[in-house]
């Protein structure tokens, strides 16, 4: 195991997270199965076991594709008047890809800010960073 000796910013916490990767290193993955955030990083050994993520990617996923696909479906609606069966071949498939597919990256960006902000569990972590940086 290997620990990297510079400590990631904000923006580049979240990105790794949102990239699946560890928020420390940026090796590691973050998730070992589908949204189960590993115990510890196999790079670099951070512990993750008490991250609460609980259910605030789900809203953040229900809020950015319902922000999305409500407006595209109102404009299609009024401009074109499709049948329902049009509706529902478009909007149901692209909204089940879209919430597939941002839900994992949400979820690891989440824990991402939760580590880099020292919460819940995270603090210790956060204390020995500012310690080695200086802070």
């Amino acid at each position: 195991m290997t620990t990297k000796t510079t400590s990631p910013t904000f923006l580049q916490a979240i990105g790794r997270g949102f990239m699946k990767r560890c928020p420390k290193c940026g090796e590691g993955r973050l998730f070992g199965k589908q949204l189960k955030v590993v115990d510890t990083c196999t790079h670099c050994g951070e512990e993750y076991f008490h991250q609460r993520a609980d259910d605030f990617p789900a809203y953040l996923v229900i809020l950015i594709v319902g922000h999305i696909i409500v407006p595209l479906a109102v404009y299609v609606e009024t401009t074109y008047s499709p049948s329902y069966w049009v509706h529902l071949a478009l909007w149901l498939p692209l909204t089940l890809v879209m919430t597939l597919g941002l839900l994992e990256p949400i979820k690891g960006a989440i824990v991402a800010i939760q580590w880099y902000g020292g919460m819940l569990g995270f603090a210790p972590a956060k204390a020995a960073r500012d310690l080695a940086a200086g802070r």
